[in-house]
């Protein structure tokens, strides 16, 4: 359903509250992550590697739409805060393979409780059905993408 033409675009804000309301949520992030010496783009890797079992860097670039040299970049700040090491598949040496150290998985564990007080000082202005119907909507646009998260989410991994 076609929802925008090239003449009403431009009455539309909702491509700029989306990527404000992205960048909020991170300032936010950072703000609750900042005790821990972690960002918000960090945690967020975290989360992928701990919530989802990625444990390549290849997964988490897809999940973050992120390129691979700023991956690298990432797992190497990460692994110097000895949060996760990379290690080499022992089936092909080509692959890197992810895993957390007890400092990452304890701090992993820490997440939902950092990610809670950080969401509810973002959305606490909601009231439950709205917070419900946003969640739903948001839900119904990325399932629609195919979007790997998301569907694994819904289907319970």
């Amino acid at each position: 359903m076609a929802h925008f033409t090239p003449e009403t675009f431009n009455e539309s804000f909702l491509g700029m509250l989306l990527g404000r309301t992205e960048q909020l949520k991170n300032r936010i992030l950072d703000k609750h992550l900042e005790p821990h010496d972690v960002t918000a783009q960090q945690f967020k890797v975290l989360v992928i590697i701990s919530r989802f079992n990625a444990d390549t860097p290849a997964e988490l670039c897809r999940s973050l739409s992120l390129d691979s040299g700023s991956m690298t970049r990432m797992l190497d700040r990460l692994e110097q805060k000895g949060l996760l090491v990379r290690t080499r598949c022992d089936s092909d040496r080509r692959q890197v393979r992810l895993v957390l150290t007890e400092p990452g998985q304890a701090l992993s564990d820490l997440l939902p409780h950092v990610g809670a007080a950080a969401m509810n000082e973002m959305v606490g202005v909601l009231e439950d059905s709205e917070l419900a119907t946003l969640e739903k909507i948001l839900t119904k646009i990325l399932v629609a993408s195919a979007d790997s998260i998301t569907l694994a989410r819904l289907a319970g991994k």
